[in-house]
């Protein structure tokens, strides 16, 4: 639990740090991501970017796990 909480960690440390650079990238903005703008309302279903955020978080915890 200790070394989960330390690469967390680092990991937040990381993106705070890259932000500039990662704020660039389209995640959020990828097709499949459902996006509903009425007068007075902005709804945004990230579905695409959830899928794909699960896939490489996945990854991650399979590789720490080795």
């Amino acid at each position: 639990m200790q070394k989960a909480l330390i690469v967390i960690g680092i990991v937040i440390v990381v993106i705070g740090l890259g932000w500039p650079w990662l704020s660039k990238l389209p995640i959020g903005r990828l097709p499949g991501d459902i996006v509903i703008n009425r007068p007075n309302v902005k709804i945004f279903f990230p579905i695409t970017t959830m899928i794909l955020l699960s896939i490489v978080l996945s990854v991650i915890m399979w590789i720490m796990r080795k």
